[in-house]
Order: structure tokens, then sequence, then C-alpha cells
């Protein structure tokens, strides 16, 4: 759960300092909080991740790489259900299950768009 969280976070903010998505991938609003069904098919039923042998960190651009740092030093020492209330109480999340009862699983897409909207007003 903490690194969906955290991975929605690296997205959320760079296409907000970055001015564009980090990656490719749809991130939905499931019923614990934003989720890459991408990610989680990877690593479904593991508790820790040692290593991403899909990824590769040499990819990242020096303002990318400075997005997932500071994403990291502000939420990577929070508890993986802090995060996942955070994300409950913003908007993307949230507008995205409007309609959907509590605890019922969902596929909608949390856009760019609503991403960038909300946490660029965090910023003023």
């Amino acid at each position: 759960m903490k690194l969906q969280k955290l991975v929605y976070y690296s997205q959320a903010w760079s296409l907000v300092w970055d001015e564009k998505p980090l990656f490719r991938a749809r991130i939905e609003a499931w019923a614990n909080g934003p989720v890459v069904p991408e990610l989680y098919k990877e690593h479904k039923g593991q508790f820790q991740i040692d290593r991403w042998p899909k990824g590769d960190e040499s990819s990242l651009d020096g303002d990318e790489r400075g997005t997932v740092d500071s994403v990291l030093g502000f939420y990577g020492d929070k508890p993986p259900y802090w995060l996942s209330q955070l994300t409950h109480r913003e908007s993307p999340w949230s507008d995205a299950r409007k309609g959907v009862p509590t605890g019922e699983p969902s596929n909608v897409v949390i856009t760019h768009e609503a991403m960038s909207d909300y946490y660029s007003s965090l910023l003023s």
C-alpha cells in the first residue's frame, strides 16, 4: 500500500513541479486510495519489495529524480495507513469515488488534470 501512495504522490507532484507526468500508467481510485493497477499486479501479495526488476532509476532526468526524492523526503517516513487516509481527504481520490459506496471496488481513473489542479492549489 505504501509503494502505491508514494508512486501516486510522485506522479501528482511531477505534474505540478515538472509540468509533465512521471509515468504513463493510469491511477485508479480504489477503495484504499489511489492505485496503479500495473504496479499492483506486479506486487500483489508482497508486503515488502526489495527490488523492482522492470524499473530503471537511471532513466529519470534530474527534475524527475528531484521530484521523487522530494516526495520520499516528505512522505517516505509516513506509515501506509496514514498515507491512505491522507489520500481519502484529498479531492482527486474523493471526487473520482463520488457515487461509489464506501469499500466498494472502482476502476475510475484519477486524471492528471484533477491531480495537477488540486496539488497546485496547495502551493498558493
